[in-house]
């Protein structure tokens, strides 16, 4: 989230597409409902089904699923051809007056620079022109053909609410009502924001899907504002707190880049990382990374990690490319894999395509689930009926159970959607002989350092010299753990007393082992530890802020700064700056929240700026670009600096409606698929039915299958399905019916609804699936199917996440 739950509340219009959040979310839902009742807040709801969003919704509009982009472009398109857009943040905040390169070009679906024998592009002609002085050339009259701007209306204005209707079955009607209610939005007095989910990511397209809805908050001025946004509803509790400390191939804690097989000295590494100012003035603060680096490399390694061997950097793995999930089950697969260990995870029923992994697994040595509960993933080789149907005796992979504790069994903090983290304590221990995560890793970790003393290995090094100075080591408490990512100094820290006289006197800043305040204090000299950079600060010498629960909040805006602590910096708002004009002063009066008072930067959040920074150097809002911008032309992206329409690779129609002639150009050219899944996508004249998959307010996850209370408000599998189709099928409702993809089936309850109703697609009725996936062969609801076992194995080539929400199927009656 850019924003917080809570300042949904000041926000004059919402939108939820790509989620459901009345059903999924329904505890931070109540922010929605609080703005409509007290505020008269709108509420549009977009979504392939009428679901309980839309229930209580001002407005809902159909779309079939996997069409945002064009949906979304054509929002851009009518907000650009009726003047809708903030004039003058747009060209404050965006790259809109930049000019791109010459020899930047889109023709029939693909970008310059695309290579089809490796699936991706050549960025050297995207981005822009540099002056003499290193600097970006710009066109502030915005009339020049290179700007962004021009670029941006001649990308989109194929994107017409004509071809919306004929590619996403959107009457027209409703896509210009929505343009209509969002457009008075770019007035300075006026916020929307957007609400998302996994119906956004989980797509071949997913991480363009939510760049498009930031390109229309930015073109509104909605970003950095409160009421604006974009938020994105996490699926658990704690999804946010695991990705901002997730340490794996493509990143380490606080979303660092991790060193790639490329990255041959440490000095190549960080000057890849440190981005170089584009724009005079700017703060560029990734132009912090190694201060951030050298300090998680001191949590890591301690008095190992010194400036001689360069921090430890080649003690660090580094991987030729993404190890993802899907990579590596793929590995798995090939037979190029032993033994898989599997925390808080059940991937045989959240990853796609159940068959492939479970012959995955089948190839194994060993298997090792950490789990309060049990899973599909550890009873793979049980054979379960036709839900399962494996042969045990075959199956040598040997399995271990290790039970760990629930999230009740164990104190900590919990980071939810807000970027906030909130301490919990603990209810009750775990049951027999479970153990909570933290202990059952420390007595792993421990085991195997003592097997490499005893039995060297191929590189002890890195594990031998890790940091575990916890005062028990089989068990770091969790307040040992959130002061190691807090960040320490590890050795006294000074500073000239007068900052304008580095000759000065120094004055002691923090004595060696006090904790830190904040990010701003870590160093790249060694003298500063800190696990997350982001999370620097959140145990202080004042304590731990996370335990906070005041709800002072001077400004009535819902800036809770003594609830918790929000990460960066304990800022609720990220981007603030953008709240106010290029000379400071607030948009309106009442949204404002940060503002320049002639000495420094202040307001009711901490402000995202350089506090002294005085508007008239004119550095930008976004400190973490090179520019001081937000990108509308993004050269970060793999596929492509401009959201582009590609239909889902299992897609209801032949041909992608925006390059009829390409058949190339039909589904995402750079998404991630393997050469082994290319002949397991199914064809439309086999698989008739587009079908996507979600969950239900009354299970989380597959977790709930193991509890009565939930089993009994929803005991068994359904699908839903329209009348039209259940008429054209000969189905009822509560017959039994087979689904079936190109990879597998599942045999469910119909539920046949009002709220599904077939899309006219180029003149063509196109019907959907639904598939709730909460079902599986273990706990105490009735036993069923894997969802997954219909969904393709095939991902977005940003992040990788697959594409469960939009494929085909064909449906029959038992």
């Amino acid at each position: 989230m850019t924003n917080s739950w809570n300042d949904i509340k000041n926000t004059d219009l919402v939108i939820v597409m790509g989620g459901n959040a009345a059903e999924a979310h329904p505890v931070g839902f109540k922010w929605v409902i609080e703005a409509m009742h007290t505020r008269g807040t709108k509420l549009i709801s977009i979504d392939p089904r009428f679901n309980r969003t839309s229930a209580v919704a001002d407005l809902y509009v159909p779309l079939r699923n996997g069409t945002d982009i064009p949906f979304l472009g054509g929002i851009i398109n009518w907000l650009l051809a009726n003047d809708k857009i903030h004039h003058d943040y747009v060209k404050f905040n965006t790259d809109a007056t930049f000019l791109l390169k010459p020899d930047f070009k889109f023709d029939g679906g693909f970008f310059s620079g695309y290579n089809e024998a490796t699936r991706s592009y050549d960025k050297s002609t995207w981005g822009y022109q540099l002056g003499a002085d290193g600097y970006v050339k710009v066109d502030d009259s915005l009339q020049d053909p290179l700007c962004v701007y021009q670029q941006l209306k001649k990308h989109y204005s194929r994107y017409t609410p004509e071809m919306v209707e004929k590619v996403c079955g959107t009457p027209k009607d409703k896509f210009l009502k929505v343009c209509e209610m969002l457009g008075p939005m770019s007035a300075p007095d006026k916020t929307s924001t957007i609400l998302y989910a996994l119906g956004w990511t989980q797509h071949s397209v997913g991480s363009q899907n939510i760049r498009t809805m930031a390109m229309i908050q930015l073109l509104l001025g909605n970003m950095g504002r409160p009421g604006g946004g974009v938020n994105a509803l996490r699926g658990h509790s704690n999804v946010q707190g695991v990705t901002d400390m997730n340490a794996y191939a493509e990143v380490f804690s606080g979303y660092l880049n991790a060193p790639m097989d490329t990255d041959t000295s440490y000095q190549s590494y960080v000057k890849r990382n440190t981005p170089v100012a584009l724009r005079p003035n700017q703060f560029n603060y990734w132009n912090n990374f190694s201060k951030f680096w050298v300090s998680l490399m001191k949590s890591y390694y301690g008095p190992a990690a010194t400036k001689e061997n360069n921090w430890c950097f080649d003690w660090v793995p580094k991987f030729p490319g993404g190890y993802d999930v899907m990579h590596i089950f793929e590995l798995m697969h090939q037979g190029k894999m032993h033994g898989f260990l599997t925390q808080g995870f059940n991937p045989l029923a959240t990853v796609p395509n159940k068959n492939k992994l479970s012959a995955a697994l089948m190839k194994l040595k060993y298997l090792v689930s950490i789990d309060p509960l049990n899973t599909e993933t550890a009873e793979f080789w049980k054979n379960s009926g036709k839900a399962n149907d494996v042969k045990p005796e075959d199956i040598q992979t040997e399995v271990f159970r290790l039970p760990a504790g629930a999230d009740a069994e164990e104190e900590g903090t919990f980071t939810n959607s807000s970027r906030v983290l909130i301490w919990k304590e603990r209810a009750l221990p775990p049951p027999g002989e479970g153990k909570v995560d933290s202990e059952i890793v420390a007595r792993l970790f421990l085991k195997l350092r003592e097997l490499y003393a005893k039995e060297k290995g191929a590189f002890p090094d890195g594990l031998q010299h890790l940091t575990w100075d916890y005062v028990i080591p089989e068990v770091p408490s969790a307040d040992e753990l959130l002061k190691e990512y807090s960040g320490k100094a590890v050795s006294d820290i000074a500073a000239p007393a007068d900052p304008a006289h580095p000759d000065a006197a120094l004055k002691l800043l923090y004595k060696k082992g006090q904790q830190l305040a904040g990010f701003a204090s870590l160093k790249d000299d060694g003298s500063t530890s800190c696990g997350n950079w982001l999370y620097c600060g959140a145990w202080s010498e004042e304590g731990n802020l996370t335990k906070r629960r005041s709800l002072e909040d001077p400004s009535g805006l819902g800036v809770y700064q003594h609830f918790g602590y929000s990460w960066p910096a304990n800022r609720r708002i990220m981007y603030n700056r953008a709240s106010a004009d290029k000379n400071g002063k607030p948009w309106a009066e009442n949204k404002k929240y940060v503002w320049w008072d002639g000495k420094k930067w202040t307001g009711y959040d901490v402000p995202d700026m350089k506090l002294d920074a005085a508007p008239d150097i004119g550095m930008g809002s976004f400190i973490m670009t090179a520019e001081g911008i937000a990108h509308l032309h993004a050269v970060a992206m793999v596929d492509g600096p401009f959201p582009e329409h590609y239909e889902p690779f299992e897609s209801p129609i032949e041909k992608n409606l925006f390059h009829p002639d390409n058949p190339k150009a039909k589904s995402n050219p750079c998404a991630r698929v393997f050469k082994s899944d290319m002949d397991a996508f199914g064809k439309p004249s086999e698989f008739p039915y587009t079908a996507t998959t979600y969950r239900l307010t009354e299970h989380f996850h597959y977790w709930t299958s193991h509890s009565l209370l939930n089993a009994i408000v929803q005991p068994a599998q359904f699908i839903e399905i329209s009348e039209e189709l259940a008429k054209e099928k000969g189905i009822k409702k509560g017959d039994q019916v087979k689904v079936k993809s190109n990879r597998g089936e599942i045999v469910a309850a119909a539920v046949v609804t009002k709220r599904i109703k077939p899309f006219i697609i180029d003149g063509k009725p196109v019907h959907l699936v639904g598939v709730p996936i909460h079902w599986g062969y273990t706990g105490v609801t009735k036993h069923g199917y894997i969802a997954n076992a219909l969904t393709p194995f095939v991902g977005d080539p940003n992040v990788q996440t697959p594409e469960f929400k939009a494929f085909l199927v064909n449906i029959e009656k038992v």
